[in-house]
């Protein structure tokens, strides 16, 4: 592995450490990432059809490696604009559909720069959903039906996460994500 793919897999692992696991912010992820059922795939390409092919890689990787619970796909060099960003996972959704994969695999979007629709860019909410990097999250269906069924109030989790981050504040959500870059976890 590259050093740039290790040091990009480092700095997510740490986020999803020190922001997403111990915050709670995915109550779901601590397990995984404890029994090494991420995959973390760094994709360097910048042409939006050499992006969707490797989903769709990532997809055939879900599909014959049950071991894997879930896939970060980490754009190293892609996506830095917002827009171009929220342009791609529309188009990842739709090719998720049209190649048959509608109820076997969600896509959970994240990016530096996230702001919810018609939220404030300096609201501390879209830090729910802003990353070190553009990626998506590809996730098995199923494993989260099973997650939340055994997950008292699953519908509660995006509300607690809001209130949560605003009790937190901007600057310490600001200073957390920017903690991922430094640390050598």
């Amino acid at each position: 592995m590259a050093n740039k793919d290790l040091h990009l897999i480092t700095v997510t692992r740490t986020w999803l450490k020190t922001l997403i696991i111990a915050y709670s912010i995915c109550p779901f992820a601590k397990r995984e990432l404890d029994r090494g059922s991420i995959h973390f795939s760094v994709n360097h390409d910048t042409e939006i059809e050499n992006c969707l092919a490797n989903l769709m890689l990532e997809c055939d990787r879900l599909d014959s490696d049950s071991n894997i619970e879930t896939t970060l796909l980490i754009y190293g060099s892609a996506f830095t604009d917002f827009g171009d960003y929220l342009d791609f996972v529309e188009l990842s959704e739709t090719l998720l559909i049209d190649q048959g994969y509608e109820g076997i695999y969600q896509l959970a979007s994240f990016h530096p720069d996230y702001c919810f629709e018609g939220a404030d860019p300096d609201d501390p909410a879209n830090y729910t959903n802003r990353s070190p990097y553009p990626m998506v999250h590809l996730l098995r269906e199923s494993s989260i039906e099973q997650a939340t069924a055994n997950y008292p109030h699953p519908e509660h989790i995006p509300q607690h996460n809001i209130k949560l981050t605003r009790e937190l504040g901007l600057a310490k959500m600001r200073a957390l994500l920017a903690a991922c870059y430094s640390s050598d976890n």
